[in-house]
């Protein structure tokens, strides 16, 4: 198990890897997302966040899942377009990935690992959030259900 944030990295839905440490000194706001789900229209919430705060330090980083009814049915190819037009998304996309079980990203196992949820580590529903700091330390985990805006006042909080 990584304990540093800034040693992982993810795939973009191209192939290309990412380093964590692109981000290091950054405030990170991590979303497992889904484009068929009925909490899908949280993406334009995440996206007004990210053109609000990105010059003042702050990233929105989506991972698409498939893991929760299927509600993730795109390709890699073609859902960073479908999230564009559909819902105007211009902050990065990473590629298709699962958030649990024995498949889980390293990222997610990272976040679950320093941050449960009310009923504990697993992640149970698609727009689960994870903010993390400028010193990549899991600050806060927020609920499907929990509105971007709500998360304004933490992001403000720590910029």
């Amino acid at each position: 198990m990584n304990n540093n944030f800034y040693q992982l990295s993810a795939s973009t839905p191209g192939g290309q890897s990412i380093s964590f440490d692109e981000y290091r000194g950054k405030l990170v706001l991590i979303v497992n997302t889904a484009t068929k789900c009925g909490l899908a229209p949280q993406f334009a919430g995440l996206e007004s966040l990210h053109q609000r705060y990105k010059d003042r330090g702050l990233v929105v980083l989506g991972f698409p899942c498939d893991q929760f009814l299927n509600q993730e049915p795109e390709s890699n190819e073609t859902m960073e377009t479908s999230c564009e037009l559909n819902f105007g998304v211009t902050f990065p996309l990473f590629a298709k990935c699962d958030v649990n079980g024995s498949s889980a990203h390293p990222v997610f196992c990272f976040l679950k690992q320093h941050l449960s949820g009310w009923f504990g580590s697993r992640i149970k529903w698609n727009f689960t959030k994870f903010l993390i700091g400028r010193d990549g330390r899991p600050v806060k985990r927020f609920s499907p259900i929990t509105k971007p805006e709500d998360i304004e006042k933490w992001i403000v909080k720590l910029l």
